[in-house]
């Protein structure tokens, strides 16, 4: 299961963000570093695609697709060198896919800290850059030596050197010029700017109305990134965390009345859950039948044998073709037999290419 580490300095609302979205029950309060230790909880991705089909097949069973989420010890200032609970920090991150990036914006007398999430960017990234520049300083002679005597290591080495000159002018990995191909020869050398980035500006109640113009200087700052998939590598969201999670306690039925009451529609946190997810270069494809509807997890820019031994390794070893159609045009139909008597369920090979939102069946043989 991916993971997705929450960061921010202390107070801007990490913890509360991490109970919102898992249902967990990490420390919240005003002063610094209520969170000592990693608290690791699970996140079902919201799939309203899922949740009609699930309710057009009559399944007993809905089975969501899953992130897991760790609340990561506070930073501040310094933790590069070891301030504060730096060192814990950073081990936290390296062991992420994903970085979500908790920017406070909102306004409390009552809770330390600055509220300008421009502020909290520039301190959370020259913290990542500096132990990045540390780290890869520290390889780069040794990578050096290495692709002397191994030409096929030139490539590594060279955009190690690439990412050193980039940390040195203070920039991340994940927003600087560097190739694709030169982002992906990192992936050794374990550089946490090297993730993809998610970040979450922290607005208050009351600024919910303004929350555009409030994520606009961010998005502006972090730029934009693209994975190795063509997805992007960068997001920015606002949310009211202390909203959504006083929301998150009360019951299906209450919690849609209340956040459609202040013209928030389904609220932020399925919006932050979708978008972590896609980041990670994950998409959904679905099965469903009166047993049970099911989200799938796969790669972006898998082929059908991938996706089918997502469900069974059997089911790759054996494959003989998949069955698809879109689950917007099953739901159409209004069930499986419906649209293979139309004609409308497509029969793909083990070249095809597994899309979002694709409904599978799949034949095989062993």
């Amino acid at each position: 299961m991916e993971r997705l580490g929450i960061v921010g300095l202390p107070n801007a609302g990490k913890s509360a963000l991490f109970n919102a979205v898992t249902g967990g029950n990490a420390v919240v309060a005003s002063h610094p570093f209520s969170t000592t230790e990693t608290h690791v909880g699970v996140a079902h991705v919201p799939d309203h695609r899922l949740d009609a089909l699930a309710r057009m097949s009559e399944s007993r069973k809905i089975v969501h697709a899953n992130v897991e989420l760790v609340d990561i010890a506070g930073l501040v200032a310094g933790a590069s060198t070891g301030e504060g609970l730096g060192n814990r920090f950073l081990a936290g991150i390296r062991e992420v896919d994903a970085i979500v990036l908790v920017l406070r914006a909102f306004e409390d007398a009552e809770v330390a800290g600055g509220t300008d999430p421009l502020d909290d960017l520039h301190t959370l990234e020259l913290e990542l850059v500096l132990a990045d520049l540390a780290s890869a300083e520290g390889q780069l002679d040794r990578r050096r030596k290495a692709a002397k005597a191994d030409k096929s290591l030139a490539g590594e080495a060279a955009a190690l050197e690439a990412a050193v000159e980039t940390l040195q002018a203070g920039t991340p990995v994940y927003r600087s010029k560097l190739a694709t191909d030169q982002r992906d020869a990192l992936g050794p050398f374990f550089l946490l700017t090297t993730k993809p980035v998610l970040a979450v500006v922290n607005l208050g109640e009351d600024q919910v109305a303004d929350a555009d113009a409030l994520v606009k200087p961010v998005a502006a700052e972090l730029g934009d990134a693209v994975t190795a998939f063509g997805h992007a590598a960068i997001e920015a969201l606002g949310v009211s965390v202390q909203l959504e999670a006083e929301a998150a306690q009360l019951d299906a039925a209450e919690r849609a009345e209340l956040l459609e009451g202040l013209g928030l529609g389904e609220g932020a946190l399925p919006r932050v859950v979708r978008a972590a997810y896609h980041l990670l270069g994950r998409r959904t494809f679905l099965t469903t039948g009166d047993k049970e509807s099911r989200a799938w997890t796969f790669r972006a820019g898998a082929r059908a044998p991938e996706c089918a031994g997502v469900i069974h390794s059997d089911f790759q070893r054996g494959f003989i073709r998949a069955e698809v159609i879109r689950w917007d045009e099953l739901l159409e139909l209004g069930s499986w037999n419906a649209a293979k008597q139309a004609g409308r369920l497509r029969v793909e090979g083990k070249d095809y290419e597994v899309q979002d939102g694709d409904v599978l069946e799949i034949r095989f043989n062993v």
